[in-house]
């Protein structure tokens, strides 16, 4: 019993260490970025059980991750736990045809109303819409309307779905750098979203709604997936950058996945509001309802 005690003050301790800001930011940040996040993706493919089990071991000691809701009980590598599927039922849609619902499992950040063409980062920082989207893309739709941040923890299922019932017209993807998504970093480096590669999902409900998706990767994200496209989205995809697609999909239909945890940002036009209890550092879960449509 003293044992066990002693091995719970001391993990604690850990996670208090490894949250201190100064220091996580240093430790997630101040190394290099892309090298290690390219790293990740070959080591996180290593086929081995053994190391999988010593892997996820160590990351139990600085995350509460949580496997009871998955769908497999052995894995053969953590690209499999990363990427894991649940069992059925898991994760209940909300129906509500006013109804937007949450994309994936996630801890709300920044959420609000969007200003012409700013939106915020975090308390002090904000970025623009035009240059978050990229210079392709039109985000006049958006201007006024409602946008919610929701970052995936590592330890958070990493498969986002559809909010709607609808049609995925259009990606875009834009390289670029792996920053850390946490609050620390967003409070510290000023158009974080902006700088990191992401890609832009151009959706459209059966009534002609136009929504936007920004699957924002970070640092020891490998590679963002998209069923409607046949191509890995990862650091060494050279284009092209604009990427016409017309897949329909069905509300709460799996769209991707990350290979890690990170954020996706979520934009309505006027006419959606914030659902009752989405604010910042709320917890919710891929169906739940996100946007309400007035």
């Amino acid at each position: 019993m003293l044992d066990t005690v002693m091995k719970a003050g001391a993990l604690s301790r850990l996670r208090r260490l490894a949250q201190q800001e100064d220091l996580n930011f240093l430790l997630t940040n101040r190394i290099p970025r892309v090298a290690l996040t390219r790293w990740m993706g070959r080591f996180s493919r290593i086929e081995s059980t053994a190391l999988t089990r010593v892997s996820l071991a160590v990351w139990r000691l600085f995350t509460d991750l949580d496997l009871s809701d998955a769908r497999s009980v052995r894995y053969r590598s953590l690209r499999e736990v990363f990427t894991r599927e649940l069992v059925e039922g898991a994760r209940p849609i909300d129906l509500d045809p006013r109804v937007l619902s949450s994309p994936c499992d996630a801890i709300v950040g920044a959420c609000g109303r969007a200003e012409r063409d700013l939106v915020l980062q975090a308390k002090g920082l904000r970025y623009s819409m035009r240059e978050l989207f990229g210079p392709s893309q039109d985000v006049t739709p958006f201007e006024g309307g409602t946008y919610v941040t929701l970052r995936l923890t590592s330890a958070m299922y990493h498969r986002f779905h559809a909010p709607a019932d609808g049609r995925l017209e259009h990606v875009t993807y834009l390289s670029g750098d792996t920053w850390n998504v946490n609050p620390i970093a967003l409070a510290r480096v000023e158009k974080l979203f902006c700088r990191n590669e992401r890609a832009v999902l151009r959706l459209r409900l059966p009534d002609g709604t136009p929504l936007a998706l920004v699957p924002v990767a970070a640092v020891l994200v490998a590679s963002i997936r998209l069923h409607a496209l046949d191509v890995l989205l990862h650091l060494r995809w050279k284009g092209p950058n604009e990427i016409p697609c017309d897949a329909a999909f069905g509300k709460g239909q799996e769209l991707g996945w990350f290979e890690h945890g990170s954020t996706i940002l979520v934009f309505a036009p006027p006419g959606f509001a914030l659902a009752p209890g989405i604010e910042a550092r709320a917890r919710l879960r891929m169906g739940e309802a996100l946007l309400l449509r007035r």
